[in-house]
């Protein structure tokens, strides 16, 4: 097989401002700005996948339907970190006895903080 993850696209109101959160979240040192105003950030500047913020007009309306999903080595310490960042807790129907913490970037986008390693 010859695919190769490039990166994941994130549609978004301000590019700009969603990526440096993203880098931020994530500890990543390496963005670039295209002609178009979209951004990407990688981990270093050779690395894959990224993640290519691409500006709408529109706002996120309605659940995601594809999210990123991450495993720390300490859930609770990562989730009051992504919070202190401006993550804020969401509901996507997943209950209260979970093991996953799910919360949504400024713009809304969800995503999971599992739970660490056994």
């Amino acid at each position: 097989m010859s695919l190769k993850w490039e990166q994941v696209v994130v549609n978004s109101l301000d590019p700009k401002a969603l990526a440096e959160w993203w880098k931020a979240a994530l500890g990543w040192n390496f963005s670039e700005i295209d002609e178009d105003g979209d951004v990407e950030i990688r981990r270093t500047r050779d690395s894959f996948p990224a993640l290519m913020f691409v500006g709408v007009p529109e706002a996120k309306d309605g659940f995601d339907r594809l999210h990123l999903d991450f495993r720390p080595d300490d859930q609770a310490a990562e989730v009051e970190r992504l919070l202190s960042l401006g993550a804020v807790h969401t509901d996507v129907g997943q209950g209260e006895d979970k093991t996953w913490t799910v919360l949504a970037d400024p713009e809304g986008n969800e995503f999971c903080v599992l739970s660490a390693p056994a």
